[in-house]
C-alpha cells in the first residue's frame, strides 16, 4: 500500500499546540454567537435579511436565536432571543423567523447538532442551483469529508413543524447539507466548530466551481490523507480561527458584547 493510501491519523493525537493565543476576553453564549453572526456575515456566508443560527442554551432544550429584522452583520448579544425547545419566544425584543423549524427538528433528533446555521452563500447557492455537490479539489475541503449531503426535494420555506421534520429525516447525520436551489444547513457541537466550518464552505464551493469552469478533472485527494486532514482541521483549526476571527472583530467592532 502506498503512503498515499495510507490511513493517516491526523488531529490532536498526533500532534497538539502546547498554547495557542487567546481571545483575551471571555464571551458568555450570547456574546459568542453575536460574534459568530458578524464573522460570517463579513465573510460573505449570509445573504441580507435571510438566515439563522440556534444555539442550544440549556438542558430544557431552550435555544439562543436571532431575531427577525436585523441582519447579521448589526447583531450584538443583546439582540438575541430565547426560544423553547418548540420555537415559542421565552426572551428577547423582537419576533423570531417561521422557519425556526429547521432548527428545532435538528435539534431533537441531533444530539450532536448543538449548533444549527442556515444561510444561501452566495457559491453554494450556485451549486444548489444545478443540484452539485462540491468536489472536495483542496485539502482544506477535507474537512467536510464524508459529511456532505444534498437535499432534492426541499419546500422552500420551512414554516411548520411537519416540514421541519421532513427536513431533519432527509439531513440524517450530516453535517453539511445544501438544499436545492436554496441554501445551505451546517450542524455542529460547538460555535467553534460550527462557525469554522460555515466560513469555509463557500470558499470549498468556488474552488470545485472554478476547477468545474476549467474543464480539467482535479487531482485525487486520496481516502487515506482526507481522513488525516479532515481531523487536524477540525480538532486543531476550530478553536485557533474562532479566537483569531473574534480577536479581529472585536477590535473593529466592540458593540458585538453589548
Amino acid at each position: 500500500m502506498s503512503t498515499t493510501e495510507t490511513l493517516r491519523q491526523g488531529g490532536t493525537a498526533v500532534w497538539a499546540p502546547r498554547i495557542t493565543p487567546p481571545i483575551g476576553v471571555e464571551l458568555d453564549d450570547r456574546q459568542a454567537l453575536a460574534c459568530a453572526f458578524r464573522i460570517l456575515a463579513h465573510g460573505g456566508f449570509s445573504e441580507n435579511i435571510a438566515g439563522h443560527i440556534t444555539q442550544i442554551k440549556d438542558d430544557s432544550g431552550a435555544m439562543w436565536i436571532n431575531p427577525w429584522g436585523l441582519w447579521w452583520e448589526e447583531i450584538s448579544a443583546g439582540d438575541l432571543c430565547v426560544v423553547d425547545r418548540d420555537g415559542q419566544l421565552i426572551d428577547g425584543r423582537w419576533d423570531v423567523t417561521p422557519a425556526f423549524h429547521i432548527h428545532t427538528e435538528l435539534h431533537r433528533r441531533r444530539p450532536d447538532a448543538r449548533v444549527v446555521v442556515h444561510n444561501h452563500p452566495y457559491y453554494v447557492t450556485v451549486l444548489a442551483a444545478v443540484g452539485v455537490l462540491p468536489e472536495i479539489v483542496h485539502q482544506t475541503g477535507s474537512m467536510f469529508d464524508g459529511d456532505l449531503a444534498f437535499v432534492h426535494e426541499y419546500t422552500g420555506e420551512v414554516d411548520d413543524a411537519e416540514l421541519g421534520r421532513d427536513l431533519a429525516e432527509q439531513i440524517g447525520d450530516k453535517s453539511v447539507v445544501i438544499l436545492a436551489s436554496h441554501g445551505i444547513i451546517v450542524t455542529a457541537p460547538t460555535i467553534q466548530e460550527a462557525t469554522y466550518k460555515s466560513a469555509s464552505i463557500d470558499r470549498a464551493c468556488r474552488l470545485a466551481y472554478d476547477v468545474m469552469l476549467l474543464g480539467r478533472d482535479p487531482l485525487a485527494i486520496s481516502p487515506g490523507i482526507r481522513h488525516g486532514m479532515k481531523r487536524s482541521l477540525l480538532e486543531r483549526g476550530s478553536d485557533v480561527f474562532w479566537a483569531g476571527a473574534v480577536r479581529a472583530l472585536i477590535k473593529r467592532e466592540p458593540d458585538v458584547l453589548k
